[in-house]
């Protein structure tokens, strides 16, 4: 990730509603959840408002849409989320990375979903 698209994702995740979006995205997996349900989970915000929030989190690349049926599926983008990690830790440990790998390591991992253990 770039300096400008990590400008993007910290803008996108300095507002309250788009930040408790994308954690719930992310606690849902990658199945991800129907709009109208993270609307609900969003103590009921209108359609029209969860569709700026989403589409704001869409342009920043941290949320992932695609269509099933009727219904638009929301998901949290794992790949994003990780590289996001991997920009706030690259200069880590002052060009010392073998201190960090550790940590780094641990933040990416936590950000890539569960794989599924009956798929495995």
């Amino acid at each position: 990730m770039d300096e400008k698209q990590a400008l993007s994702a910290f803008a996108a995740l300095s507002q309250e509603t788009r930040l408790r979006i994308v954690r719930l995205l992310v606690t849902a997996g990658p199945d991800g959840m129907p709009a109208g349900a993270i609307g609900e989970a969003m103590d009921g915000a209108s359609s029209s408002r969860m569709s700026f929030h989403l589409s704001h989190l869409e342009q920043s690349g941290l949320v992932e849409s695609r269509r099933d049926g009727r219904s638009i599926i929301y998901s949290a983008s794992y790949p994003a989320l990780s590289g996001l990690l991997e920009f706030l830790m690259r200069d880590c440990c002052q060009g010392h990375p073998a201190v960090c790998s550790p940590v780094v390591n641990k933040l990416v991992a936590c950000c890539e979903p569960a794989k599924d253990a009956t798929h495995a």
